[in-house]
């Protein structure tokens, strides 16, 4: 039998809908019933498991923490390039570095930086328009296997599409020998991004407080009860008057009161 295929019955999908809602606040409509079986299918064909049950029952024992993550890492990886949403990368340069000029120490948090295109456009525009202030990048996901992407900083030469060409030239190298082909993040503005795994559903510490925190693209994904907790976990890190900035398909309305809507997708935390 082909385990990809392998037929998942409703009782079965509902148990992993309810696994991966507990793990990491996603909820998965039944619409991504196919994605599920298409990403966990190779698993059960590494265990020669014939049913999605057996591969519920390993990863749901607590025995198998590495499974674990992985069947994590599988359901929670989304596609993401640089200068995704350019005019949020425009705010920041035209609107945010300018206001936080001279204002110490700037900080920024990509909350879900998938394999870390969204931090180094960050490091970027930090790069080029802070002189000689003092920045750092900060870069979390859920997904090991992304996280892990994002330090390397390799990326395969047709996703530089978004990368302005003046920054492409400065902050980017082109692969030679077993790297060609491939786009390389320059190692000075690399040494500026720090990653780290985090899990926005459950309490944060030991990041640190942020000017501004971009959470783009993600919350699509949580149900609003999940989304006021990320926010409430979220919220103690951003300073206060910093930025909080979420992707264009999505909206805090309704879900906090202790940000203050400037345009659509951009939010202000009051003094």
């Amino acid at each position: 039998m082909n385990h990809s295929e392998s037929p998942i019955t409703d009782q079965e999908f509902a148990l992993f809908q309810r696994l991966i809602y507990k793990l990491a606040g996603i909820s998965l409509s039944d619409a991504k019933r196919v994605l599920l079986v298409g990403r966990l299918g190779r698993r059960l064909a590494h265990y020669k498991f014939d049913t999605y049950s057996q591969y519920y029952q390993l990863v749901s024992s607590g025995q198998h923490p590495h499974e674990l993550q992985q069947m994590i890492d599988l359901l929670t990886t989304n596609e993401t390039y640089f200068f995704r949403e350019p005019q949020h990368f425009d705010f920041l340069r035209d609107v945010i570095l300018k206001e936080r000029r001279g204002a110490g120490a700037f900080r920024i948090w990509s909350g879900a930086s998938s394999s870390g295109e969204e931090a180094y456009s960050m490091a970027m525009v930090l790069a080029e328009h802070c002189n000689d202030s003092p920045w750092e990048v900060f870069g979390s996901d859920i997904s090991l296997t992304v996280l892990a992407r994002a330090q390397a900083g390799v990326y395969a030469q047709e996703r530089i599409s978004g990368i302005p060409p003046g920054y492409l030239r400065k902050y980017c190298l082109k692969g030679v020998r077993s790297q060609e082909g491939k786009l390389l993040i320059d190692n000075q503005l690399k040494q500026r991004v720090r990653f780290a795994q985090v899990n926005l559903t459950q309490p944060i510490t030991g990041v640190g407080d942020f000017d501004v925190i971009f959470l783009r693209n993600v919350m699509i994904y949580f149900d609003a009860e999940t989304k006021r907790k990320v926010i409430e976990n979220m919220l103690p890190h951003l300073r206060p008057n910093g930025y909080f900035i979420v992707g264009h398909s999505e909206s805090l309305h309704g879900i906090s009161n202790r940000l203050q809507a400037l345009k659509p997708t951009i939010y202000r935390r009051p003094r």
